[in-house]
């Protein structure tokens, strides 16, 4: 819509110019393929500028943003007879308006899924009308997570990021409190399932950079879990291989 809007001013000052210099080809030649594209594209500008009307009713019903309505007190209840009034108004349009249809079913479709979802932020004092400061945070924390790592991945967190957002500390003194309250045992034996569960990934970390020396080593310790059982097995029956070879 605003790059319409500025098409439209460049052809009302392409206008002016053909006026002033009617004899100029150039702005002519100019301003009628500006004119032309305003044309080609009218219907669907004008579709697109309502169901954008559309949505600034929907966010002034939904009192947003918070900004706008400082002092403003309201129920999720009256919100919610107020969508539901509003979204009745927006009727089906005929087949060639795509913007607002296309719109209509997913306003619709969103209401109905996360409508509910939405209403308590209205009640409880204190709950923000969208998760803004959430989505802040977990960017937070992948930035964190790529100036340690060096690498532009943050994989990572989907193993360990649970644990960063649980021990939300503002000093290191805060940090070692939240610490505290997990038994040693339990930090112990969590950090060996870690340790177990990265095993792969490490694993496939060293046979990208030296698949050589890490098949040679995964290979060497093959060989030695084998000969170790193998000796183990003639040690705990020392009888075995010879009524073997008698059979």
């Amino acid at each position: 819509m605003e790059g319409y809007r500025q098409l439209e001013g460049i052809a009302k000052y392409l206008g002016e110019l053909c006026t002033a210099d009617p004899h100029n080809v150039y702005w002519r030649q100019l301003s009628l393929q500006v004119q032309r594209t305003l044309d080609k594209n009218r219907v669907n500008a004008r579709q697109l500028a309502e169901a954008h009307g559309w949505l600034l009713q929907i966010a002034d019903c939904l009192r947003y943003p918070p900004s706008a309505y400082p002092s403003l007190i309201i129920s999720g209840q009256q919100v919610a007879q107020e969508m539901e009034q509003l979204l009745q108004t927006f009727s089906l349009e005929p087949k060639g308006h795509r913007p607002q249809n296309a719109l209509r079913s997913r306003l619709f479709a969103l209401w109905k899924g996360y409508g509910d979802q939405l209403l308590p932020c209205y009640d409880i004092p204190g709950l923000p009308p969208d998760n803004l400061q959430l989505e802040s945070y977990f960017n937070r924390l992948r930035r964190r997570q790529r100036r340690i790592s060096g690498r532009k991945t943050t994989r990572e967190l989907n193993r360990l990021g649970h644990y960063q957002a649980l021990f939300t500390a503002e000093s290191e003194a805060e940090l070692l409190e939240h610490l505290r309250q997990v038994p040693y045992s339990v930090y112990l034996d969590q950090r060996r399932k870690v340790h177990q569960a990265e095993e792969k990934h490490r694993f496939l970390r060293r046979l990208h950079r030296d698949p050589e020396k890490t098949l040679k080593k995964q290979v060497g310790e093959w060989i030695a879990h084998e000969q170790s059982g193998q000796a183990a097995m003639e040690k705990s029956h020392p009888n075995k291989r010879d009524n073997l070879c008698d059979i």
